[in-house]
């Protein structure tokens, strides 16, 4: 079981990549609107599909007392995915796959004041070896600096709200509510706007688009298969494997230029990530462990 999780985690980040490098070609062609439209009306689709196979059906998808986090945290994830649309065709996929590797160690940060998390000082020492990687490769006092470089740190950020909110809805709704809310959320509101940016596509951009569609249906459902029989710190740590592909393909398909200081950065974002994701795991198993002895001990 754990082979077929490690598997299908690997698939699903190799899909997810797939699907960036497609949006890196289409962004400069096509309003981020129009893009993005088009991947919540497949999503969408697919977990409406999901609800309807779920015991309890549509009625169960949509029962929350908490509408409003769920729209929020869906409306953070629209914003998310119209800026790194943006930041693809502006800074290049390489680059910004390099800053958006922080996002788990933002989240780390953003936990304390928001979900009222403790931090220890081990992965607070992360967190700021992380930062300190991002302003690497930002290189703010280089001669090839740009305030381009923030848009896809705005992405990481946004992203990371959006995690948390996430992670904050989880302690009311199963994830399957989640799910569903930010498919549909995502649709209307992104078919509200699209229209108004509407460019009838090249024949063979269709293909891309139909590919863009498909391959967010496809790692989606691998990523719940993988989460449904593995460990989620197994399936988390493959998230840095994202940044490979996203350095290969940006070299290889669109000619984008490695630098030592993007490289140099990448590295000391991906350890520090690593350790987050590891140390919130080994805490988390402890608390778990010391709640089960106690239970135990007042039988």
């Amino acid at each position: 079981m754990r082979v077929s999780g490690i598997l299908l985690a690997f698939a699903a980040v190799t899909i997810f990549s797939a699907q960036d490098a497609i949006t890196r070609h289409l962004g400069p062609l096509y309003s981020p609107f129009f893009i993005a439209m088009v991947r919540f009306w497949a999503f969408a689709g697919f977990v409406m599909v999901l609800a309807a196979r779920r015991p309890g059906g549509f009625a169960a998808a949509i029962r929350t007392d908490h509408l409003i986090l769920q729209i929020v945290r869906s409306l953070l994830l629209i914003t998310q995915i119209l800026i790194a649309i943006f930041s693809f065709s502006i800074v290049g996929l390489a680059q910004s796959q390099a800053i958006f590797m922080a996002a788990p160690l933002v989240v780390a940060l953003l936990s304390v004041p928001i979900l009222g998390e403790r931090v220890g000082w081990r992965r607070w020492l992360a967190i700021i070896s992380g930062l300190v990687g991002v302003m690497i490769i930002i290189d703010p006092l280089g001669e090839r600096f740009s305030l381009a470089t923030l848009i896809p740190v705005s992405s990481c950020c946004v992203f990371a709200l959006y995690s948390l909110l996430t992670r904050l809805a989880g302690r009311y709704d199963s994830a399957d509510v989640s799910l569903f809310y930010t498919g549909v959320v995502g649709m209307a509101v992104t078919s509200l706007i699209g229209p108004f940016f509407w460019e009838e596509p090249l024949p063979v951009d269709w293909f891309w688009l139909i590919a863009l569609c498909f391959s967010g249906i496809a790692g989606h459902y691998c990523l719940i298969r993988a989460l449904a029989i593995t460990e989620a710190v197994t399936v988390q740590s493959f998230i840095y494997l994202q940044l490979v592909y996203g350095l290969l393909f940006g070299v290889l398909l669109f000619n984008e230029t490695l630098t030592m200081n993007m490289l140099t950065g990448a590295a000391i974002v991906v350890g520090a990530g690593f350790f987050t994701i590891w140390r919130e795991h080994a805490l988390r198993k402890r608390e778990i462990a010391a709640s089960t002895g106690a239970s135990l001990a007042g039988r």
